[in-house]
C-alpha cells in the first residue's frame, strides 16, 4: 500500500501508526515508517507519518524511535486527537530535544493537528497557536461524532440522521476550525469518508468542505483522489473570472479608479482578494 500511495496523484501521503494499526502491531509498524521514508521516492511530497495520540503509551516512542532514526529526512508529523495546546507543546519540546541531541536542523520537522473532540473544538483557538511548527488543522469527523454522542452510520458520510436534521450537522465544528486556522495562518483539511465506494457521497462531502473554505480533504482509497483534486482546484470558469477581475483592477488602478465593475458586477477589495486566491490555487494545481 505504501509503495502505491507515495507515487499517487495525492498532494500528500502519511504513513499511519494510529487507527489503521492494531495495538499489538504498533511497535513493529514504526519500522514501516523508517523503511518507507528511507527507501521510497517521495518526489515533491512531504515525508510524513501520523503518530499515536498523547493519551496512549505509544506516542513518545513513536517520536523518539522514528525521529532519531530518520529525522533528517522527515518533514511532517500529524498529531491526532489534540485536545489542548499543551499537547503540541509537549510534542514540540520532545522534537527540539531530539534535534539538539542528534544535530538535526532546529524546527525543520513540522506538525499538523487533528481536531477530533468536543475538548479540541473548545480549545481550537489556542491549539492553532500552540507551536511554531504547526502548519495545518484537520477535522476528524468520526471521533468528533463519538465525542459529542452524535449518531452516525459511517464516518464522514451522509445518512438518515442528516436527512432528519434541518441543516449540515458538522457545520458548526467545521466552520469553527476553519476560522481558527485562518486567524493563525494555517491550512485546514477535512477528514475522511469511510465508504470509499460511494464516490457521489464523497464528492458531496468535498463540495461542502470547499464551500466552507477548506483547502483539501483526506482520501482513504485511490479512487477518491481524482475527486478531491478536482473539487479543491478552481474550475476553468472560476479561473477565467478571477483573471478578468485582476486585469480590470490593475487597469483601474493605473487610471486612478477605486471601485470597478466587471460584467455588471461591482468589484471591491474583497473581490480582488478572492480572485487572487483563485489564481494562487490554480498555480498550485498546475493549471497555470
Amino acid at each position: 500500500m505504501l509503495e502505491k500511495a507515495v507515487p499517487s496523484a495525492a498532494d500528500a501521503v502519511f504513513i499511519d501508526l494510529e487507527d489503521a494499526v492494531a495495538p499489538d502491531a504498533k511497535v513493529e509498524s514504526r519500522r514501516n515508517v523508517i523503511w518507507a521514508i528511507r527507501e521510497l521516492d517521495w518526489h515533491a511530497k512531504p515525508t510524513a507519518y501520523r503518530m499515536n495520540a498523547l493519551d496512549t503509551p505509544f506516542f513518545y516512542r513513536d517520536i523518539i524511535d522514528i525521529v532519531e532514526e530518520i529525522g533528517e529526512a522527515l518533514d511532517l508529523i500529524i498529531v491526532p486527537k489534540v485536545g489542548r495546546h499543551e499537547d503540541l507543546v509537549v510534542v514540540d519540546t520532545l522534537l527540539s530535544q531530539i534535534e539538539a541531541n542528534m544535530g538535526f536542523e532546529p524546527g525543520k520537522i513540522k506538525l499538523e493537528a487533528q481536531i477530533e473532540s468536543a475538548q479540541g473544538l473548545i480549545e481550537v483557538d489556542r491549539i492553532a497557536t500552540g507551536s511554531e511548527r504547526l502548519r495545518a488543522l484537520h477535522f476528524g469527523p468520526g471521533d468528533y461524532a463519538a465525542s459529542v454522542h452524535m449518531p452516525v452510520e459511517s464516518i464522514g458520510a451522509m445518512d438518515e440522521w442528516d436527512e432528519l436534521y434541518p441543516g449540515h450537522r458538522f457545520h458548526y465544528a467545521m466552520h469553527r476550525i476553519v476560522v481558527a486556522a485562518r486567524v493563525a495562518g494555517l491550512r485546514v483539511i477535512d477528514g475522511p469518508v469511510a465508504n470509499f465506494r460511494d464516490l457521489d457521497g464523497y464528492r458531496r462531502s468535498c463540495t461542502i468542505a470547499r464551500s466552507l473554505g477548506y483547502d483539501g480533504k483526506w482520501c482513504i482509497h485511490p479512487d477518491q483522489i481524482a475527486t478531491a483534486n478536482e473539487i479543491f482546484s478552481p474550475t476553468q470558469k472560476e479561473l477565467d473570472w478571477a483573471r478578468k477581475v485582476v486585469d480590470a483592477y490593475r487597469e483601474a488602478t493605473a487610471e486612478g479608479t477605486g471601485v470597478i465593475s466587471v460584467d455588471n458586477k461591482m468589484i471591491d477589495a474583497a473581490s480582488i482578494k478572492l480572485a487572487e486566491r483563485t489564481i494562487e490555487l490554480a498555480h498550485q494545481a498546475g493549471m497555470l
